[in-house]
């Protein structure tokens, strides 16, 4: 698809959309909890759909209610395929590869597009020292996993990514740790390690956070068979409003506004939250109410933000940046690496098309602004950040900004172009022609 964006103002009342990092640990969860678990509020995106995939492939059964909610039942990990597929999902191999081990059977997981490039030779270190007999391919994509997983007390690097812990915490409570800590070191992300430790007791499961370098699993306080009654019974989960899709509808509105944006709890525990702190740094004008965010333009100036434990927010970071007046200054580059593209590159190349400088420095970016952005044609890289990031840039830009692979938004945030739409952003989207 390519998404052509007129320059335009927006305005109205829009709903975040559903966060899938909430969705898809609710489906790990759901997965592990015998009986029926009821999520509210569920996601349809892409890495949505993969997870759910993935727990029908693990033994789950899900019918959708007609209120829209999810009906999940389950009897633990009971794999009824020979082969799960997490789609393009980062989290969904880092947290789901823990699960398949719990079973006795050779299961092989797979993913398209950008994960297959991604990294994995983590599960290679740290699966077989709890007994699990895991085959990749050289550290990558496709992995074969033979478990059962044996809980044990292990130190594990927590510097590339927490969502091999989230896996890891989810497996050790599914197979009964008890008196056992796992040990982290260098952990990144801390406010994603929150959002599991919140689901899991949500679910029942109580973990000890030891400041981020230990997370220690109690010793069981009643037997096995009165704990699995206990989980026995139905569980209702609502899934949260996405910080991470709605960092771009308020940095729209911070550019091209005012917009009232609805849904985004400011108590979540979701990392991306902290897009508040950057807007209110630029100047932007922000009002937080109970349940909604007002954002509109201000005298938008150069700020200094260091997004390590949030690296999603890069990209809105940078088309706010590119509005404001002066240079500024985002810590945490180093973590884009491994995104679905190159994300400090990519971010350099298609706002560069744009004319915004962009520095790399070691561990910063240093983005130029107020200079002018102008509109160009521009290529996702099949990264559904950069496409947002560029649609959001091209809201006030000086001509036409055009999106090449547009619908790379699909994998988050399948109603985003509908959505600034909606608040008045003049969008046209057209099917790519294949040529064979």
């Amino acid at each position: 698809m390519i998404a052509t964006i007129q320059p335009s103002g927006i305005k109205g009342t829009i709903q975040a959309p559903t966060s899938k990092s909430s969705m898809q640990r609710a489906c790990a969860a759901a997965l592990l909890t015998k009986g029926v678990t009821i999520i509210k509020n569920p996601g349809n995106s892409n890495d949505d759909r993969a997870a759910l995939g993935v727990i029908r492939g693990l033994g789950a059964y899900v019918e959708q209610l007609p209120d829209g909610s999810l009906k999940i039942t389950s009897n633990g990990v009971n794999p009824d395929a020979g082969e799960v597929n997490c789609g393009e999902s980062g989290l969904g191999i880092r947290m789901f590869t823990p699960l398949v081990a719990l079973s006795n059977k050779t299961i092989t997981i797979n993913g398209e597009g950008s994960l297959l490039t991604r990294p994995m030779d983590f599960f290679d270190t740290v699966l077989p020292q709890l007994g699990v007999e895991i085959e990749s391919n050289k550290g990558k994509l496709p992995l074969k996993v033979k478990g059962p997983l044996k809980p044990t007390a292990i130190e594990v690097d927590g510097s590339l990514s927490s969502q091999f812990l989230t896996g890891l915490l989810f497996a050790y409570a599914a197979s009964g740790a008890s008196d056992i800590a796992l040990t982290v070191n260098d952990l990144k992300s801390k406010p994603y390690i929150d959002l599991t430790l919140q689901v899991m007791k949500h679910f029942g499961w109580d973990v000890e956070n030891r400041n981020y370098k230990e997370f220690y699993f109690p010793e069981a306080v009643v037997d096995q068979t009165s704990a699995q009654a206990a989980k026995t019974s139905s569980t209702e989960y609502t899934v949260e409003g996405d910080w991470s899709g709605g960092a771009f509808l308020l940095v729209a509105g911070a550019v091209a506004g005012p917009i009232t944006v609805k849904g985004l709890d400011v108590f979540s525990t979701q990392a991306d939250k902290a897009i508040l702190q950057a807007l209110m740094s630029s100047d932007a004008k922000v009002s937080v109410e109970a349940n909604q965010i007002e954002i509109g333009p201000g005298e938008l100036k150069a700020f200094h933000f260091n997004a390590t434990e949030c690296p999603d927010l890069f990209p809105p970071l940078v088309a706010l940046a590119a509005y404001c007046e002066g240079k500024t200054v985002i810590e945490g580059a180093t973590r884009l690496t491994h995104k679905e593209s190159n994300r400090a590159l990519t971010l350099q190349q298609e706002f560069g098309k744009m004319g915004i400088q962009i520095d790399l420095q070691d561990d910063l970016m240093i983005i130029h602004g107020g200079t002018g952005v102008k509109g160009a044609l521009t290529h996702s890289h099949h990264d559904h950040r950069i496409a947002m990031a560029c649609a959001v840039a091209g809201l006030k830009a000086v001509g036409a900004t055009t999106i090449e692979e547009a619908h790379a938004i699909n994998k988050s945030y399948p109603d985003f172009y509908q959505h600034i739409q909606q608040l008045g952003a003049t969008v046209e989207l057209v099917e790519e022609k294949s040529f064979s």
